[in-house]
């Protein structure tokens, strides 16, 4: 399970450290092998291959290719996924054009999100946080069904 928030950045190469608090979570299935996508927000998300396959399998399999909307999520979610390995410093290369996405430009929030993880620009993530108009504990009742 991937939790907690860090503060890092992202070198000129775009290359992005996963925290060694987060990598303890990484499973041996995943081959310490990644697949980097836009986030549903500004962000990238960053699945470890094995919940990949998963998510593959239980959710995108499932879309209808001649739906317009399916086809048009799948589209925008797959055409910016890269996937790649951690280097020797356990480093992913982040594509250009997902930082581009996120509005990245050194400095970022990584985000542990139980099976993946999301990187974000700090700033962007600070307004989201201040849009979001409920407070946690309705937030947590709502969802959590408490």
């Amino acid at each position: 399970m991937f939790l907690g928030s860090f503060n890092y950045s992202i070198d000129a190469k775009g290359r992005i450290s996963i925290p060694a608090k987060l990598r303890k979570f990484v499973s041996s299935e995943a081959n310490d092998t990644f697949v980097l996508t836009r986030g549903s927000l500004q962000c990238i998300n960053i699945y470890p291959m094995d919940y990949w396959r998963e998510l593959v399998a239980n959710k995108l399999d499932k879309l209808n290719s001649f739906d317009p909307e399916d086809t048009r999520f799948m589209r925008l979610f797959l055409q910016e996924a890269a996937e790649d390995q951690f280097d020797t410093q356990s480093r992913l290369l982040v594509p250009k054009k997902l930082i581009e996405h996120a509005k990245i430009e050194k400095d970022v929030v990584i985000l542990g999100m139980n099976k993946y993880i999301e990187v974000w620009n700090p700033k962007l993530y600070d307004e989201y946080m201040k849009e979001i108009e409920e407070p946690y504990e309705t937030i947590a009742k709502e969802v959590m069904k408490m």
